[in-house]
């Protein structure tokens, strides 16, 4: 069985070096972890209490980044990318993720597949015009599907050539996580933000002691001008995530490729918006509302509006 890291614990040989700074209620904290930039703003309390705080934010996001990272040869999904077939048992928060995983898939009709990452060897999401052989995509196609693989708690038996991939919920997971051990920890207003997908413990207070709310800006997908300002969210509780294309894309005779693929036919979903962002009361409810929307392509805002969750739709 897997190993798992303690909740809240940087691996070995991993130091924590989170950048504490004071703010002019509290303190931010800033560090990097999943390919991402991370903070946490605390409102109120003092130094001390901030950089304990950061220390046990980056630990548990490198908990996790170590033991889902599908680049590292000594995590879960490099075990089970190893197994050949072979059925192997996994730890309650593996199996979790993938009950979770299951769910998604049949939330989503088969648009939202954990096995569809072994498509990345065929796409290179670059800004360039480069696209793949259509051949390799197809040749690709028979190691994806989640029917393909077989998964009764705790055992999964992957098929030889099949892959997992978390990177979809893995990150919104993390942050979720991480405000539970922080409210262990303090009864203060708190926001934990993972490259953009952010929740908050609770309002903010102000002089008086009166709850009123985070202001949160959702930055368009270009490069902010004086004619596209951010939108401003107030989050009085729960959580924002965003999902889209400003970085990862391909265009070809003026047409834009996102990076977010059809499992069924390997290729990007076509008229999907640049940018979705939706609340919800976690992060990773918020993270696969976004995701689904993605994948319903240019149907997502009226997905969205059947779900009646708040969101913002950018083209």
């Amino acid at each position: 069985m897997a190993s798992v890291s303690e909740p809240g614990r940087v691996p070995s040989g991993v130091s924590v070096a989170p950048l504490v700074e004071p703010t002019a209620d509290g303190w931010r904290v800033a560090f990097a972890a999943m390919a991402s930039p991370c903070e946490l703003l605390l409102q109120g309390g003092d130094a001390a209490l901030a950089r304990r705080l950061g220390e046990i934010a980056h630990g548990e996001a490198q908990r996790i980044e170590h033991k889902f990272s599908r680049y590292r040869d000594d995590s879960v999904l490099a075990r089970l990318h190893a197994s050949a077939g072979e059925a192997v048992e996994v730890d309650a928060e593996t199996a979790d993720l993938l009950d979770f995983a299951a769910h998604c898939h049949a939330l989503s009709g088969g648009l939202f597949d954990i096995t569809s990452g072994v498509l990345r060897a065929a796409w290179r999401f670059d800004g360039s015009d480069r696209l793949p052989d259509p051949a390799q995509v197809t040749a690709l196609l028979g190691q994806v599907g989640w029917p393909r693989l077989q998964w009764q708690r705790p055992w999964l038996t992957l098929a030889p050539g099949m892959q997992i991939d978390l990177g979809g919920i893995g990150k919104e997971y993390a942050v979720d996580r991480t405000l539970g051990l922080l409210r262990a920890q303090t009864g203060l207003p708190v926001l934990v933000n993972f490259g953009g997908d952010l929740i908050v413990s609770g309002p903010r207070l102000d002089a008086a002691g009166q709850p009123r709310p985070w202001q949160v800006g959702i930055e368009p997908p270009d490069r902010p001008s004086a004619s596209r300002v951010p939108a401003i969210v107030l989050l009085h509780g729960g959580a924002l995530a965003t999902s889209g294309d400003a970085r990862r894309f391909l265009l070809k005779d003026g047409v834009r490729y996102g990076h977010v693929l059809d499992p069924r036919t390997g290729w990007p979903v076509p008229g999907t918006p640049r940018s979705v962002t939706v609340a919800a009361p976690t992060c990773t409810e918020a993270g696969l509302l976004s995701t689904l929307a993605l994948l319903q392509g240019a149907q997502a805002e009226a997905f969205l509006q059947a779900q009646g969750v708040p969101h913002w739709v950018l083209n």
